[in-house]
This record gives C-alpha cells, structure tokens and sequence, in this order.
C-alpha cells in the first residue's frame, strides 16, 4: 500500500502503556475465547443478552480458545516495529474517516462522524465489557470505538498465512464498516431483531451484518484508491485472501474437523470474498445490502 503521503488520524486513543486489568472479565467467564469459537461467544452474548461486541461485533479472531497472551508462540514486536504500526494503523484509519466524510453524505444523507480506534496490549475496558487480546479487532457500537491489539496482524500472517498491509488494512475498514452499519440505524434494528429470534435465526443476522461490512470495507477500497492510488500489485490479493482465511466454514473445520452452517455467525470463505469482492466493484454502500438480497 502506497500510505507515505497520507496523514495520520487524530482519534487514535494509544492504551498500550496503560496496563488492562479486567477484573472479572466477560459475564460466564469466556473472555479468552478467539475466533474458533466465535459461535460460543455468540451463543452466550445471545442468552445472556450481552451488547453487542459478541454479537455483532466483528471479532476477528484466529486462535483456538485455547492460547492465552502468554503463551504466543511469536516474539513479541520491537519498540520500532510497534510504532511503525501504529503510524500505518492511523494512516489507514485516516483514509477512512476521510472517504466517509464524503461517502456517506453524498449517498445516503448520512453524516459521518469518526470512530475512535483504541489501540491497546493485552486487555483493556470498552463500553461492550472487557477487552482481551484474543477476542481480535473489534467494534463496540455503545461507545462507538473500534478496538485492536495490533498483535493480531502478526497472528494473521503466522497462524492464517495471510498477511501483508492490506489485509491489515481491511480488518480495520471492516471494523469501520460496523460503524458505518450504527450511523446508518442497522446495528440497533438487528439488535432489537435478535432478542426475539432462535439462536439460528440470530445468527443468520449476523452473517448479514458481518458481510455488510465486509462489503463497505471494499467500498472504502474502491474510494481511497480512486482518490491516492494506495494499491500496489498483490494488494488485492492480500485483502481477498484474509477474507477467505476468516470464513466461518475454513475456521470450523480448522477448529474442530467439520462445519455447522446454522452455527456460522460472520459468513462462509465464498461469501465473504464475495461481498468484499462486491464493495471494490461498485464503490457503492447501496450494493452491500445483504439484508434485502436473495441470496447471501
């Protein structure tokens, strides 16, 4: 990604040196959970009718449930690789903040307002509940700030294989998206929706609303490129590839050896390729409307 001429954001709140202590972490006691186990944290957040960071979070996680902070297997970042991070991760939130300036009020009448990224290490509080490590980038939508311990762009290239700046770069547009989702009345309407549906049904909202973001992730692509010229060869090929990493039936049958489609809370590898697919097309937020499509 070509980001050298691009400014950094100003709502970048860095925690990273605050410490995160988190008490009792999340209600049940499953705040180390990741992503191969999304469906658990969605199911406890569905019956204990947690806000929605589980539900409809967009937590991108990629360990087992298994690991916790200390037992990663890759070192640590050095201070230098740390900061470089956070300028890429500011500069990237940057270019979104300034796409939806424009974006959302010339299409839809909506007027953007910016969501804070908190950057933190290890654990932190958010209005939606703990924070850890392990749960991966997420959304809260009751302080609307996106969440991300930048550890997990170095999961996604050990333990996913798929790395590189633009997938990085797509996970936090993704998170954007989420956001873009509250501004537009999307996220309150499905959360309303979900406390009177099955846990099937429920979660087949939720792979609606995550692909929706995936799918504004790739309208963001298609406006800041058309406006910087950011991508360079291969770019594409690393945001696709993370989309397919991340898909509910690739994750289940790494995590336990078969797939539960009633249980998918974010989307098959197919679907999430493809609506990511859909956004870098049209560069339009009405062709990411996954609530009103035939098919998903």
């Amino acid at each position: 990604m070509r980001l050298d001429d691009i400014a950094e954001s100003s709502n970048v709140e860095d925690r990273r040196g605050q410490g995160g202590g988190l008490g009792g972490g999340f209600p049940g006691g499953r705040g180390g959970l990741g992503f191969g186990t999304i469906a658990v944290l969605t199911l406890v957040g569905w019956a204990l009718g947690i806000n929605p960071a589980i539900l409809i979070g967009g937590a991108e996680m990629i360990n087992t449930g298994r690991e916790t902070i200390s037992q990663r297997s890759a070192p640590p970042p050095t201070s230098a690789e740390q900061d470089q991070l956070r300028v890429f991760v500011s500069r990237v939130l940057r270019t979104n903040e300034d796409v939806w300036q424009q974006v959302l009020p010339q299409q839809k009448g909506v007027a953007f307002k910016p969501a804070p990224l908190v950057l933190f290490r290890g654990a932190t509080r958010s209005a939606c509940g703990g924070a850890q490590s392990a749960m991966g980038p997420f959304y809260c939508p009751a302080d609307t700030r996106i969440y991300l311990d930048m550890s997990f762009f170095e999961e996604m290239r050990t333990k996913m294989r798929a790395g590189g700046d633009f997938a990085y770069a797509y996970v936090i547009a993704h998170e954007m998206g989420h956001h873009i989702e509250n501004l537009l009345g999307i996220l309150p309407r499905v959360q309303q929706a979900q406390q009177r549906l099955s846990r099937r049904e429920a979660n087949a909202l939720s792979v609606r609303v995550e692909l929706m973001a995936d799918c504004l992730a790739g309208v963001w692509a298609h406006h800041a490129n058309q406006r910087w010229r950011i991508l360079e060869q291969g770019d594409l090929e690393e945001a696709l590839a993370a989309a397919a990493a991340i898909g509910d039936d690739r994750l289940q049958k790494q995590a336990q050896g078969y797939v539960v489609p009633d249980s998918f809370t974010h989307g098959s590898s197919e679907q999430r390729v493809r609506w990511l697919t859909q956004g870098l097309r049209t560069g339009r937020v009405d062709s990411c409307d996954t609530f009103n499509a035939r098919a998903i």
